[in-house]
């Protein structure tokens, strides 16, 4: 099993290989156009904000790289916090639609993704890519995601997530969890990743300890 995570956690999980990335250095317009690690530019995180296609793309292309060099026998995943949740829910939707926001193929079989304080870029578009596959429908209908939003969210709000997971649902990703964590804000704790581990050994049939 290989994951790649923003987070550096999770380590006692056996059976595991973590690649942890970090996100290149570019302007992002949400922050006046300061430099910073960002997996793509955010003008605003909202549903009705433009998506930078270009950037989620290289950055899921990234990913996709990283994950390409594992053996062909073994499962594959993805997850991440904040805009590495968003760039692990924009890669799955890439795996459920086989493609790129470029039309460029995504070869990359996906058994699961996490996604901690994020949102689902390209939200408007998702249900017309899914009603035009029937293979589409069947690959979202067998990906497990789990997504985890605290309430007291001021960076990425809790309504962004609990949309996300709706919209989600909606479009046929019907092994999909949501969990929400009352008064938390932008960061993680025990309780939050006690719940990825056990959710990862549910899911995926690792051991823990």
């Amino acid at each position: 099993m290989v994951i790649t995570f923003s987070l550096s956690h999770f380590k006692h999980i056996i059976q595991i290989k973590w690649i942890c990335p970090t996100a290149p250095t570019r302007p992002v317009s949400l922050f006046g156009g300061f430099p910073c690690t960002s997996w793509f530019d955010a003008q605003e995180i909202s549903d009705d904000a433009p998506d930078d296609i270009e950037g989620l793309d290289a950055s899921a292309a990234h990913v996709a790289n990283l994950l390409s060099t594992e053996p062909a026998d073994i499962k594959l995943g993805i997850g991440g916090f904040s805009m590495g949740a968003a760039t692990a829910l924009y890669s799955a939707t890439c795996q459920i639609s086989g493609q790129y926001g470029n039309r460029n193929p995504y070869f990359i079989n996906l058994s699961c993704v996490v996604g901690l304080s994020g949102w689902l870029p390209c939200s408007r578009t998702l249900r017309n890519q899914m009603e035009r596959s029937n293979d589409s429908v069947r690959r979202a209908a067998l990906l497990p995601v789990l997504l985890c939003h605290g309430s007291g969210d001021d960076v990425v709000a809790y309504k962004h997530g609990e949309n996300s997971a709706r919209i989600l649902s909606f479009a046929g990703f019907q092994n999909l969890t949501f969990r929400s964590y009352d008064g938390l804000g932008h960061y993680t704790i025990p309780e939050e990743m006690n719940e990825v581990c056990r959710w990862l050994a549910a899911r995926l049939g690792l051991q823990g300890s």
